[in-house]
């Protein structure tokens, strides 16, 4: 649930020589609350009042001649409110970045991590702010989800090589999942139950991270473990943008333990960046567009696919509403 910050007024009977103590004192509030900077309305310029009394009379109980902002102003801070945003599957290598990424801009978000056992929780740091919950049972994941107000998941089944496989002998591996932990049960029922608990809690967005490949029923990764992953993936995509939720779905290409931010993104549909030389990307670069997506209306009922150029060719991607607007696909 959004965090309100909480803005000093200066009152009418302030004596006329406290006004520039007063000032000063608006100043060390701007600076101590970074996104306030951002507003011009809130420059260090701008701290005489540009309100009559008459305009600020609903002001609990107290007449109110001079203020930092006006009473308008007012109503813009209080409404640039730290947004509550969950993250699944956050002991995952692409959610531990995206758990610590909005940890960094906590004058945005108020994070919240969602992990399955006690030992993934103390892995990244043990923080209050990180569930334990399993997204299979519907009830384990209420606490971690209520009063949210956007979910992104990163949840997935992850096949496990057969231990008999010896690399010296040729041949290909053999995988399987464990018992439970199929991608139906995984990725179609785990996270079908995100999206109702999300919906049921007032969640203002979802973004939910997939994969490239689920136009075609017979990609490789469908016949790893028998599982069929990608048609159970695509099941709960088309699950999430039939919900009325307003979502964002990246399905990302062959991911990359690489640093991010330096190289160009690329956005497509239907699969076709798999068949250019671009088909992967960043799990940071992942990272950085789910959170980017919650920031631009132009992210909302988008789905697409996304990977980047080669580090050193092109320009690296910093404006995401204009990759955003590139998007015209819902799903």
């Amino acid at each position: 649930m959004a965090t309100l910050t909480r803005v000093t007024f200066i009152s009418a009977s302030s004596p006329s020589g406290s006004i520039g103590h007063s000032r000063n004192k608006c100043r060390q509030v701007a600076s101590s609350i970074p996104f306030l900077n951002s507003l011009p309305e809130f420059s260090s310029h701008a701290f005489h009042a540009r309100s009559s009394p008459s305009s600020l009379t609903s002001l609990p109980r107290t007449r109110y001649r001079r203020s930092c902002v006006s009473k308008t102003e007012a109503v813009k801070v209080l409404s640039m409110a730290k947004s509550t945003v969950l993250v699944t599957g956050a002991g995952g290598r692409t959610g531990q970045i995206v758990y610590k990424k909005l940890k960094e801009r906590s004058e945005q978000y108020a994070a919240r991590g969602l992990v399955r056992t006690e030992e993934s929780k103390q892995k990244i740091g043990g923080a209050d702010d990180l569930f334990i919950g399993d997204i299979r049972d519907s009830n384990s994941i209420i606490p971690a989800i209520q009063g949210i107000d956007a979910l992104i998941i990163l949840t997935s089944a992850v096949p496990k090589m057969k231990p008999d496989f010896d690399p010296a002998k040729g041949g290909r591996p053999e995988f399987y999942f464990e018992e439970g932990a199929y991608p139906e049960q995984v990725d179609w029922i785990g996270q079908k139950n995100q999206i109702d608990a999300a919906k049921a809690a007032g969640a203002k967005q979802i973004v939910l991270v997939g994969s490239m490949g689920g136009t075609n029923l017979n990609h490789p990764l469908n016949s790893l473990g028998n599982g069929n992953i990608l048609v159970w993936k695509r099941k709960a995509e088309q699950y999430l943008a039939d919900s009325g939720i307003p979502y964002t779905i990246i399905r990302a290409g062959g991911l990359q333990d690489k640093e991010g931010g330096i190289r160009e993104l690329l956005v497509g549909k239907d699969d076709e960046l798999l068949q250019t030389e671009t088909r992967t990307i960043a799990r940071a670069d992942v990272a950085e567009v789910c959170i980017q997506a919650l920031q631009f209306e132009e992210a909302k009922f988008k789905a697409f696919d996304l990977a980047s150029k080669p580090e050193g060719t092109g320009t690296p991607t910093k404006d995401f509403k204009a990759l955003f607007s590139q998007i015209t696909t819902h799903f």
